[in-house]
């Protein structure tokens, strides 16, 4: 479809999702193949694991950058619009860009009788950016698991990264740690060096057992050089083999996503990539990125934070506890219906003034009456809205009356309709 508008290659999106999500290889393989196999003209740095693939290759590309390296990035969902899935030097592309890539793509797409799902457009367009402009390096997210997600087409990557391994995707990806470790191994490959960066022992084995048997040096997590730790309202502070090194990002995950990036900076090292400790300083000084315990206004303070599933809110309990004590927080949260959401009331409610639950924009979103009910049987004050932007409206306002902070969790499928009712609101 050459000559494809922005407007449309989003059209053209939107009709592919209505296929949903299929696990499997065959249709991006032959996607690929069709168009040249773009995947194999760029280095690629492969990221799974359950939480942190997003703040983890934002601060890997920001790093690579300043190494002088032209570095690619592929991340889902996009946050605030479409084009920000793709990055270029940590820059979203511009929408002429994602028209024309998207274009492109679509045109094989719709040469093939198996048609591709919108994910693998998504991919397979990601690839084929990053051969067109040349880059370096290009550090993917896997969307869902690892050994049949789409991205997952590389043969030698640079480096397979494993954040962590916790319960998420179940009906996917199985019951158990060792179930989703199992797959999120799959992108490990012969001869290639892998990282785990998860305190999983269960997952530990399970990609323990796969790396051995695909010839590949395993390398884990190691926080015996990090000292002088400060998590601060303006980001993390900490020494690294005592250097001084900031990162501009709140909450306190952000330092085992910082480890998970040190102990990569310096497996690549070891495999030719030259990054110097400045360029380490530099890079993580001006990462940035989206719904992150994000600060998106001060007076009131509303912070939005992406996280959905048990370990995430675990995650923003604790950083709870160390920006706000034990000052009572509004909370307005929306979540899919297959996380394990009966579990948030408990793991939330010592901060919660009043919670107001939303439905983010996504067919497997749960109903927010549903949510607040978890909340109001355990005796929380919970107030249910179909509509996300009334619920902004009156969680905002809510917050700025009692004089807390207004706290957005949940989905990041939702972060880009709260930001845009937020404004008009400050």
């Amino acid at each position: 479809m050459a000559g494809m508008t922005y407007s449309e290659a989003v059209d053209y999106l939107k009709a592919a999702s209505a296929k949903g999500s299929i696990l499997g290889l065959e249709r991006i393989e032959k996607l690929l193949e069709l168009m040249g196999v773009p995947q194999k003209k760029v280095k690629i740095i492969h990221v799974s694991g359950t939480n942190g693939k997003g703040s983890f290759g934002a601060m890997l590309t920001s790093i690579l950058r300043a190494s002088g390296l032209k570095t690619g990035g592929f991340s889902s969902p996009a946050i605030t619009k479409p084009t920000d899935s793709f990055r270029i030097n940590c820059e979203e592309i511009s929408e002429e860009e994602f028209a024309s890539v998207i274009g492109y793509t679509a045109d094989i797409c719709e040469t093939m009788q198996d048609k591709p799902t919108e994910f693998e457009i998504l991919t397979a367009a990601a690839y084929e950016l990053f051969s067109r402009q040349k880059c370096d390096v290009a550090v993917v997210e896997c969307g869902m698991g690892g050994d049949l997600d789409s991205t997952n087409v590389i043969n030698a990557p640079l480096l397979s990264v494993i954040t962590n391994v916790q319960l998420d995707h179940c009906g996917f990806l199985g019951d158990t740690v060792a179930e989703i470790a199992c797959h999120k191994s799959g992108i490990i490959k012969k001869n290639r060096p892998v990282y785990f960066g998860g305190k999983s022992n269960e997952a530990l084995e399970i990609i323990r057992r796969k790396a051995i048997s695909s010839g590949s040096e395993l390398f884990t997590a190691d926080y015996t050089d990090i000292s002088a730790v400060q998590f601060t309202m303006s980001g993390l502070n900490f020494c690294f083999k005592g250097r001084k090194l900031n990162i501009p990002l709140l909450g306190t995950y952000q330092l085992e996503n910082a480890v998970n990036v040190l102990m990569c900076v310096e497996i690549l090292r070891k495999n030719g990539i030259d990054i110097s400790d400045e360029a380490v300083k530099n890079g993580l000084a001006h990462t940035a990125w989206h719904g992150r315990f994000e600060i998106l206004n001060r007076e009131p303070l509303v912070i939005f934070d992406g996280s959905h599933n048990p370990d995430g809110i675990s995650f923003a309990a604790d950083s709870f506890r160390r920006y706000f004590g034990i000052n009572k927080t509004a909370i307005l949260i929306g979540v899919m219906a297959d996380k394990e959401y009966s579990l948030y009331a408990d793991m939330l409610g010592e901060f919660i003034d009043c919670v107001f639950t939303v439905k983010p924009d996504n067919p497997r979103a749960l109903d927010p009456a549903v949510l607040a009910k978890v909340f109001s049987e355990k005796g929380l004050h919970a107030k249910s809205f179909s509509s996300l932007p009334e619920g902004v409206d009156i969680a905002f306002n809510y917050a700025k009356q009692k004089n807390i902070p207004l706290i957005a969790l949940g989905s990041l499928y939702m972060y880009r309709e709260f930001t845009d009712e937020l404004k008009k609101l400050i």
